[in-house]
């Protein structure tokens, strides 16, 4: 397998969850997202979407969308699972995964595009720098929602197990904290979960 690989949140989520499989790719090729080559013809051709970042399989089958690509190495991993292990198991991580992508990722991700990252945005994508404020703070009220879910004293957002919605979130946060959404002090639950996930080797893919 070869990864289309590139700065950023999610490419770092994939490298994650790759780690935490015990997953290594074949290839990974460096793409300059600052310089737009994910938008140029020679990646476009690849992935027409422009998306970072992108996983070739051993067929040339091109894959991209983070959970598409974190599910597929997943489901080829023996031995191993962050989704689960049964139907009500897999229901269950995706269940959470959804909550946390829909109600914090992407306003998150997208508050920082329509502000902070609107230089680089701006001619790539539409942008409505009006909604930033807003969707960042849907985030923080998504954020809030799950502090006091976790004062149950749950290791891991979706349980006692680490799972893709654990991945996916802490990828996206460690981005945003460096782009102008730190992680709330209120929020020590929360807090507590990304210093322990922080604290995990797969962190330093």
């Amino acid at each position: 397998m070869k990864l289309f690989n590139s700065m950023g949140p999610n490419p770092h989520i994939v490298r994650i969850y790759a780690a935490e499989l015990g997953v290594a790719f074949d290839e990974v090729e460096e793409i300059d997202l600052m310089a737009g080559d994910n938008r140029k013809p020679e990646y476009l051709q690849h992935n027409p979407a422009g998306q970072l970042p992108a996983l070739v399989l051993d067929n040339g089958e091109i894959i991209s969308e983070i959970t598409a690509i974190c599910e597929y190495l997943d489901e080829t991993t023996d031995d191993k699972t962050l989704i689960g292990n049964t139907a009500a198991e897999r229901a269950h991580t995706r269940m959470w995964t959804r909550r946390v992508d829909l109600g914090i990722c992407e306003p998150m991700v997208n508050g920082f595009r329509y502000a902070e990252g609107m230089a680089i945005f701006k001619d790539r994508m539409v942008t409505v720098p009006e909604g930033a404020d807003g969707l960042k703070s849907v985030a923080q009220s998504k954020l809030h929602w799950l502090n006091e879910q976790m004062a149950d004293g749950r290791e891991f957002v979706a349980g006692s197990t680490i799972s893709l919605a654990d991945v996916l979130l802490f990828g996206m946060l460690a981005f945003a904290a460096n782009v102008g959404q730190p992680l709330n002090p209120e929020h020590k639950h929360v807090g507590a979960w990304f210093d322990h996930m922080g604290a995990r080797p797969s962190a330093a893919a």
